[in-house]
């Protein structure tokens, strides 16, 4: 059964830094596109970063954030600085079982973690 499991998550002041890390258990996690997605209060969930062959980031998050993956500790990284406090929302970290085209839509990936907080504050 696979497993992801988030951390890092937490409080921070505008333009702070943060990184988050989610480890992969029970897949062929170099076989998987490996992304992040984030859900704010009310909100949909939105695509935030991904990574198969290359790396991929939505466009609110480009020039500050980045992904990266070490695949000989089955864990995928996201680098989190310049915070905004609209960048508060609960992050998941997510599987899809394909390299190639990374897709940006929820109901592409398999597995999900449980989330980490990350809250940005004025």
């Amino acid at each position: 059964q696979a497993q992801l499991v988030e951390s890092g998550g937490g409080l921070v002041q505008a333009g702070g830094s943060l990184s988050l890390a989610c480890a992969a258990s029970g897949l062929t996690f170099s076989g998987y596109t490996m992304a992040w997605f984030r859900q704010a209060p009310g909100k949909e969930r939105e695509f935030v970063a991904a990574v198969s062959r290359r790396a991929q980031l939505d466009d609110s998050v480009k020039g500050r954030f980045t992904i990266f993956r070490d695949n000989s500790k089955n864990t995928v990284y996201l680098r989190m600085n310049s915070l905004k406090p609209e960048d508060t929302a609960v992050y998941y970290c997510a599987a899809r079982g394909a390299l190639g085209t990374i897709l940006t839509t929820p109901g592409a990936y398999t597995y999900w973690g449980q989330g980490t907080q990350v809250t940005v504050s004025s």
